[in-house]
């Protein structure tokens, strides 16, 4: 077997503010020094910083494409990137990977029987500290997994949690799942500091 075109899939993930889109970026301009090709993705739901790129929440940013959560296919990157540019991108990554749906894990699968490095960064649990469709699965299914930590803001201890906040209160768990947001509106916290709404 050719190891050049051997795939694998990589999942970052770890709560608010652990630095998840940081390490894909980090990842992806190695890949770019070393004149690899890249098809970045992230979903239409995430329109904080940009509508052409992620950012991480203090200001870097790497080129993305955006694409529909329930739509994730081959068919549905290449018409969104390109045919060509597709097939000649050594690495395929997607950011905010718990946006998208659970049609999200069997696309990474098929990328990686292509021989494609595949890398996805995303939160592992919700705001109310349950698992965050599809990352568990992604995470089973990985090669190499990163748990990243962020900083409790309430404490300074390793953070895990996602504290959603509503007028400076933690959210009541029966909220949505998805609410897009940044600084304001999430605070990292640790497992003793976390609350539940």
């Amino acid at each position: 077997m050719n190891r050049a075109r051997m795939g694998r899939l990589e999942v970052i993930t770890g709560c608010m503010f652990s630095g998840k889109t940081e390490e894909l970026i980090r990842r992806l301009e190695r890949v770019r020094i070393a004149k690899g090709r890249i098809c970045l993705f992230k979903p239409t739901v995430d329109d904080r910083y940009s509508q052409n790129a992620v950012v991480t929440h203090y200001g870097r940013e790497f080129h993305a494409i955006r694409i529909e959560a329930g739509e994730e296919s081959v068919e549905a990157l290449a018409a969104a990137a390109g045919t060509r540019e597709l097939a000649s991108a050594s690495v395929i990554a997607f950011d905010e990977g718990n946006f998208f749906s659970d049609q999200l894990p069997p696309l990474c699968e098929e990328l990686v029987g292509m021989g494609k490095r595949v890398i996805i960064a995303g939160l592992d649990l919700t705001f109310a500290a349950e698992p965050f469709e599809p990352m568990p699965v992604l995470m089973a299914l990985a090669d190499r997994v990163d748990k990243l930590e962020a900083v409790c803001a309430k404490c300074g201890a390793p953070a895990t949690r996602s504290q959603r906040l509503i007028d400076g209160r933690p959210a009541p768990v029966d909220d949505d799942v998805i609410v897009v947001g940044g600084l304001g509106a999430y605070e990292a916290r640790c497992r003793d500091c976390y609350e539940s709404g």
